[in-house]
This record gives structure tokens, C-alpha cells and sequence, in this order.
């Protein structure tokens, strides 16, 4: 080791494959710093991957035709219901996991996964039913005219029909997560990613000897990738290479540990539904601004999630220590871990808000040159840009209330922050103040810090300690 504790480069090549590869660690013990890595490089690589992954998606689909990106939007919007209700679980899953593994309790932990991965199921055949046969109302109600539901409702129907691919894959790997073993929730994407992009184009424009799906191939070869990964991850769960390993003995339905996740859970779906539907919002908003404004906005947040998704995977690495040290009876070490995640995240994003601030018009002018267009979006990147610190405490703050299964405190934050707050401020500033999308972006950044500043004035009172899972 050399001054101040610094691992030398060598060492932290060491630590990152160590990380990759997924070496069993013990979490509540030794040093938070290194905890923090093994945890946090994986899931920052798993977060990559989905939003690489979208961007090739949308690639290859525009190619089809403008009714095709439409479609992908208008059933997306739907999906994100989905995803509130996996995210919520997977937060439950989460938490309830790295208790159980924190108090060396793997035979809690096992039933916890047994009954999320119920849970999924259960839930997930209710939405297959429905996206089923009423894929053309769906797309009908979200606004998508004649010719697009004719042309699109097939990648309706299987993209909700298939929806127990989405709810699985982002459970089981909540699980991994809580149990310590990121590398392997990162590999099942990598897998379920990698298929999909590959097979894409085959089943989208008809290569080789597959029929020409169209926009529906995207959602054929979407379920067959994250279908391959779901049953990798069970081959994992009942062949053992993680911490928790099932038996046929273990499949029993307990009902008082399911309502525990479902209690759990409800939480964490409120925050996900707060957020996007404040983002929905913000966008009606935009839209008064014509559709350069709409397409700055989309372009900057478009860049902005780029560079959140490491955030989010110290954020995730934040919430399993916070779990397995409440669970070893260490709420000190527990609270340590998320300070020093928090002050990890917002040295990256300090750097990354330095080069925002100077090269926003370059960033924005690569995905569209139009004047307006780049001006309203770098405008967008730099002002959010200039919150970026706040916002790296508030996510990491957040997520460990949500790691230790207080998933109350952040919806409470969530709300505040978000609807009492940066709604009514874009609308007055904006639309009656007549700021335009300056007072969009003014919203979005001011309500982050809010946020942050709620976040860590409730984390500091440690109520969260005395949350039981």
C-alpha cells in the first residue's frame, strides 16, 4: 500500500477481476473501500449494459419506420408500469436478502427468494393475460392512431405477453445483489444483452433464414435473450454458484415472508411510480415549447442517464451493505459505507459536471445539429449539470434507506421533492413566469438538491437503524 491508503494501480486490477469474477467476500467485515468496489464495479457494469442495450434497440428499429420507434415508445411507457412493480420488489428482495446473509441467516434468505420469485410469477401471468388480448386497446389508449396499432400491436403482445422475462430477470438478480454476488447478477445481463443485440436484426429485417418480423422482432428477440438469462440465473440458484442455493425442498409457499416482502415493496413501487410520473409531467410542460424544445430535453436526459448509471451502481453497492451490516448488528459500519459511497459518487460527478458545463453544445451537437435543438439541450445539460454533487448524495442516501428496508422514508422524500415541489415550480416558472424550458430545468435541479438536503438531515436521525425486515 502506498500514502493514505491509495491501493497501488496493480491492486485495483486485482480488485476489479476479482470484482468481475465475483470472489465471495464478507461484506461486514474488513475494508469499506474495497467493499464498496466489489460491490459497485459490477453493478455499474450491469447498468452499461441496459442502457447500451436500449440505444441499439432504438437503432435498429428506426430503420423500420417512424411508426415503429412510436410503438416502442407508446408500449414503454406502459412497461415502465411493470418495471415499478419489479423495481419495487427487487428493492424488497434486496433488502430482506442481505439481512438474512448479514445475520448469517441463509436459510431465511433462501425462503425470501423462493417467495419473491413467486410473487413475480404470480404477478407477471396477470399482465401476460392482458397484454395478451388487449394489446391494440393498450396501444388505442395511449394516444397511437390506426395505422401504428396495426402495424405495431404484435410488439405489444409479446413484449407484456412475455413480461415474466422482465419480472424474473430483475428479481432473481435483486437477489444475487442482496446475497454479495453483483458479478453474477452482471453476467446474466451480459448474456441476456448480448443475445438480443445479436439477434436483433435477424428476426427485425428477415437475415438468413428468419421470417421479417418488423418492429415485432424487437420484442421476440428481447424475450428470447432475457428468457436465456432467466433460466442461466435458476440453473445458478438450484446448481449453486452463488451464496444462496435452492433444492426442491425449499419450494414451499410461506405466506407471513411474502407479506413481509409485499409490505416491504410497497415503498419502493411508490418511489419509482413518483418519479416517472413527475416525468411525465415535466415533459407535458415541454411539449408547450414545440418539439425543438422536446427534442433538446430528450437528447440532454438522453446524455444525463449515461453518465447516472455508475451513480446508480454505488447507489445499489450502498443499499447490500447497508442490508448485510444491519443484519451482522453493525449500524455503524453500516451508516460509514453509505458516507463513504456518497462521497465516492459525487467526486465522479463532480468530474463529470466539469465536462458538461464546458462542452455541452459539442455533447448535444453529435445527436442532432439543429440550432434550437442543441441550444435547448445543452442549456438542459448544464444546468442540471451544476447539481450533479447534490445529486450523487441524494441517490446513495436514498437507496440505503431503501437497503435497510425503511423504504417509507425516501417515498416521503420522493413526494416532497418531487410532486409538492418541482412540479408546481416548472409550471410557475415556465408556463406563467414565462421562463420557458429554462424553468423546466431550473425544477429539475433545484428539487434534486432539495432532496439530498431531506435525504441526509433524515439519514443523520438513524430512525433507519431501527427498521426491521
Amino acid at each position: 500500500m502506498t500514502h493514505h491508503n491509495i491501493p497501488s494501480p496493480k491492486k485495483m486490477l486485482q480488485y476489479f477481476w476479482a470484482a468481475v469474477k465475483g470472489e465471495q467476500e464478507d461484506f461486514t467485515q474488513g475494508s469499506i473501500r474495497k467493499a464498496v468496489f466489489m460491490l459497485a464495479i459490477p453493478m455499474i457494469l450491469e447498468m452499461l449494459m441496459e442502457s447500451i442495450f436500449a440505444l441499439v434497440d432504438i437503432a435498429y428499429v428506426s430503420q423500420v419506420s417512424v411508426n415503429a420507434v412510436a410503438t416502442i415508445g407508446l408500449t414503454e411507457s406502459v412497461v415502465t408500469l411493470i418495471y415499478a412493480l419489479a423495481i419495487g420488489l427487487s428493492m424488497a428482495a434486496t433488502a430482506v436478502v442481505a439481512r438474512r446473509v448479514g445475520e448469517k441467516d441463509l436459510e431465511g434468505a433462501k425462503q425470501t427468494a423462493v417467495q419473491a420469485i413467486a410473487l413475480g410469477v404470480l404477478i407477471s401471468i396477470a399482465i401476460s393475460f392482458v397484454g395478451i388480448f388487449y394489446a391494440k386497446e393498450i396501444l388505442a389508449l395511449m394516444g397511437g392512431e390506426p395505422e401504428l396499432i396495426a402495424e405495431g400491436y404484435g410488439y405489444t403482445q409479446w413484449l407484456l405477453g412475455g413480461n415474466i422475462t422482465i419480472m424474473l430477470l430483475f428479481l432473481i438478480n435483486a437477489i444475487f445483489r442482496g446475497a454479495g454476488n453483483a458479478s453474477v447478477a452482471m453476467w446474466t445481463l451480459v448474456l441476456s444483452n448480448g443475445l438480443n443485440i445479436i439477434l436483433d436484426p435477424f428476426l427485425i429485417f428477415g437475415w438468413g433464414p428468419f421470417p421479417e418480423f418488423g418492429v415485432q422482432g424487437a420484442a421476440i428477440a428481447t424475450n428470447i435473450g432475457r428468457g436465456t438469462a432467466v433460466v442461466a440465473q435458476l440453473a445458478i440458484l438450484f446448481f449453486g454458484w452463488s451464496r444462496i442455493k435452492l433444492g426442491l425442498r425449499d419450494l414451499k409457499i410461506k405466506t407471513q415472508v411474502m407479506f413481509n416482502l409485499i409490505k416491504v415493496s410497497l415503498g419502493g413501487i411508490a418511489q419509482y411510480l413518483i418519479g416517472t410520473s413527475s416525468w411525465l409531467l415535466l415533459m407535458r410542460i415541454m411539449s408547450e415549447f414545440g418539439s425543438e424544445a422536446v427534442a433538446g430535453y430528450t437528447i440532454a436526459i438522453r446524455v444525463m442517464l449515461f453518465t447516472l448509471m455508475p451513480c446508480w451502481g454505488m447507489s445499489n453497492a450502498a443499499a447490500t451493505l447497508v442490508g448485510q451490516n444491519l443484519g451482522a448488528k453493525q449500524p455503524d459500519r453500516a451508516a460509514t459505507s453509505v458516507w463513504k459511497t456518497g462521497k465516492y459518487n459525487a467526486i465522479f460527478m463532480a468530474l463529470v459536471s466539469i465536462v458538461y458545463l464546458v462542452f455541452a453544445k459539442q455533447i448535444i451537437g453529435w445527436f442532432n445539429t439543429e440550432t434550437e435543438v442543441v441550444r435547448i439541450g445543452s442549456l438542459c445539460l448544464q444546468i442540471m449539470a451544476s447539481g450533479y454533487v447534490f445529486y450523487a448524495y441524494g441517490m446513495v442516501v436514498s437507496q440505503a434507506f431503501n437497503g435497510a428496508g425503511d423504504t417509507r422514508t425516501p417515498t416521503k422524500i420522493n413526494l416532497i421533492s418531487f410532486w409538492f415541489f418541482q412540479i408546481p415550480f416548472a409550471y410557475l416558472t415556465a408556463l406563467v413566469l414565462d421562463l420557458g424550458p429554462l424553468g423546466v430545468f431550473l425544477g429539475i435541479t433545484f428539487s434534486e438538491v432539495l432532496l439530498a438536503i431531506l435525504a441526509i438531515v433524515w439519514f443523520r436521525k438513524g430512525k433507519w437503524k431501527e427498521t426491521v425486515v
